[in-house]
C-alpha cells in the first residue's frame, strides 16, 4: 500500500515533522488541527467557539484537498484544554457535521494542547 500526502495552503502548515493529511489505501487522516489562521499562523480571538470553526475550517480545507468533504469523515477526535468547554464545542462541531450518519468522535481534556490552543481536532474519512 502506498501513502501520499496531502497538503494544502488553504489550512496552517504543520507546527511539528509531521503531514496535514495523509491518504492510504482510500481513508485519509487528518491530523489534529489547532485554530491556526492559515493566513496569519497565529491563533484566532474569540474564545472557544471562535476557536473550534477554526479548526473545523482547517479540517475542511484539508478534506477539500484530498477531494473529500465532511460528509465522508468516519472518526474525529476532539482534545480540549478545558472540558468544561464540551458543550460549546459540540454547538459549533454540530454545524460541521449534520449528514443521517454522524461520525463516530472521542473527546479528551488534556493537560495542555499546542501554541496555547483550547481545542485540536483530527479527523479520519474515507473514499467511496
Amino acid at each position: 500500500m502506498t501513502a501520499t500526502r496531502v497538503a494544502t495552503e488553504n489550512a496552517p502548515a504543520a507546527v511539528g515533522p509531521y503531514s496535514q493529511a495523509v491518504e492510504a489505501g482510500g481513508t485519509v487522516y487528518v491530523s489534529g488541527q489547532v485554530p491556526l489562521d492559515p493566513a496569519t499562523g497565529r491563533l484566532v480571538d474569540g474564545g472557544i467557539r471562535a476557536q473550534a470553526e477554526q479548526s473545523l475550517r482547517n479540517v475542511g480545507a484539508i478534506l477539500e484537498a484530498a477531494g473529500l468533504g465532511y460528509g465522508d469523515v468516519v472518526k474525529t477526535t476532539v482534545l480540549l484544554a478545558d472540558i468544561a468547554d464540551f458543550a460549546a464545542v459540540n454547538e459549533v462541531y454540530a454545524r460541521f457535521f449534520t449528514g443521517p450518519v454522524l461520525p463516530a468522535r472521542a473527546a479528551f481534556q488534556v493537560a495542555a494542547l499546542p501554541l496555547g490552543a483550547g481545542v485540536e481536532i483530527e479527523a479520519v474519512a474515507v473514499r467511496a
